[in-house]
């Protein structure tokens, strides 16, 4: 993130989006990212710079990553310069040949991949530190090879801006499904969750409790409590099973916002990739807008919002992974954080995760921490339609809690996720 001098609160953002590689006829996934970015580059590369955009590797070869070349001083126009991207790497895909030729898919989770079989990990430049993982925690699983997100990197400048952005940070964790889930299929079945994505990141490091903890991160506001509470725990736990300290870096932790001080940033990793670019930026737009006003105090201060334990934000957690939109606030002290009042009808403090994205909508756009004219539309569909994975459902005639387990025909996920392909290359957001 940090170019130079240090970035302060939100002056910059690193976005990162990542897509599967698939057959254009079959959808099947395509081990071909490495062929892709040779391709690009001319010659074999992990990583290839686009103009206002960088290509990368991830873990599996069937994903391929679009980030942005360094902080971006406004996620304004942001979604342009994805969608470029898209098209671009769907043209070099496109023309690799016979076997190799692939488009990208979008969506968090690939709906009928199958890991134990079809999970090929990067094996070029950098393949050291996948080998690690797969050595001692076995990624031919869900939780490894078969997740696609974005990360949101915000900046921050010192300790009193770190303690800002992560307390406020740890308050929206919970309700992010509501907005962005997009994996409510996994090898064919639904799931019974919104956000099976998250639900497989959650448990993917279960060996060593240390890595994930309760995907909230602990309550801690200086870099030396960072380090001694949450970092050190990890380094020591994968020391007798990581020798030569392979794996001893901030990317080692896995929760659903993590520290990277070597970068001045706190990465988000709790949002499931959308169906296009301009829903990714609406949704990464609306996450900032709540947290500039929170960082400012605009609801409750700061030792109020510091003061907030992992337990109770685990549970909304697990309850924004299982039902999205439709989760159940019922946590007064919680909703007051927000400057949320229940507005009657279910009971005193009772609440859903999609009626507070309501309010906190409004309140972004009335205060002008949201370009309402940039993402409004967007951020509507979500608010009126439910996140994507909802929108999903939806269209293969089924619901996430009352048909949990049942088998869609093949077709029927072609047909859905064949047209979810065809509205990243337009750049259009899905309407079933």
């Amino acid at each position: 993130m940090t170019q130079g001098a240090p970035l302060h609160l939100f002056e910059g953002y690193g976005v990162e989006l990542e897509y599967a590689l698939v057959d254009p006829e079959t959808l099947a996934v395509l081990p071909v990212a490495d062929r892709v970015l040779e391709a690009a580059a001319g010659a074999p590369a992990s990583d290839v710079a686009r103009g206002d955009l960088e290509w990368s590797n991830e873990l599996v070869l069937h994903v391929i990553e679009l980030k942005t070349a360094g902080p971006a001083p406004a996620l304004e126009g942001l979604a342009r310069h994805f969608d470029g991207g898209v098209r671009e790497v769907g043209e070099v895909a496109a023309a690799l040949g016979p076997g190799a030729a692939a488009r990208l898919m979008p969506g968090a989770m690939h709906p009928w991949f199958d890991p134990a079989t079809e999970t090929r990990l990067w094996n070029h430049e950098g393949a050291e530190v996948y080998e690690a993982y797969d050595r001692i925690f076995g990624t031919h699983g869900h939780g490894w090879s078969n997740l696609q997100s974005v990360h949101l990197n915000l900046a921050f400048a010192d300790d009193e801006e770190f303690s800002r952005l992560h307390a406020a940070i740890r308050l929206l964790l919970p309700i992010l499904p509501a907005l962005a889930a997009s994996s409510p299929i996994v090898e064919g079945r639904v799931t019974g969750l919104v956000d099976s994505r998250l639900e497989a990141y959650r448990t993917n490091s279960r060996r060593f409790a240390s890595i994930t903890g309760q995907m909230i991160p602990e309550p801690v506001y200086s870099r030396a409590e960072y380090e001694e509470r949450i970092l050190q725990p990890i380094y020591r736990d994968l020391a007798p099973l990581d020798p030569e300290g392979i794996l001893c870096h901030e990317f080692a932790n896995a929760r659903g916002a993590i520290a990277r001080f070597s970068r001045g940033s706190i990465e988000i990793r709790t949002l499931d990739v959308q169906e296009a670019p301009r829903a990714d930026l609406a949704v990464l737009a609306a996450v900032v807008g709540v947290l500039k006003l929170l960082a400012r105090d605009a609801w409750s201060g700061q030792e109020a919002q510091r003061a907030v334990p992992v337990e109770p934000l685990h549970t909304l957690l697990r309850a924004g992974i299982a039902a999205g939109e439709h989760a159940e606030i019922v946590d007064d002290d919680y909703l007051a954080l927000f400057g949320y009042r229940h507005r009657g009808g279910k009971g005193r403090g009772a609440a859903t995760a999609g009626d507070l994205w309501r309010h906190l909508v409004e309140r972004c756009i009335a205060a002008g921490t949201l370009d309402e004219t940039a993402f409004g539309a967007d951020l509507q569909t979500i608010l009126d339609h439910g996140p994507l994975a909802r929108r999903i459902l939806h269209a293969l005639g089924t619901d996430a809690e009352a048909d949990r387990g049942l088998q869609i025909p093949h077709r029927h996920l072609s047909e859905v996720w064949g047209a979810l392909c065809d509205g990243l290359d337009r750049g259009e957001t899905f309407r079933p």
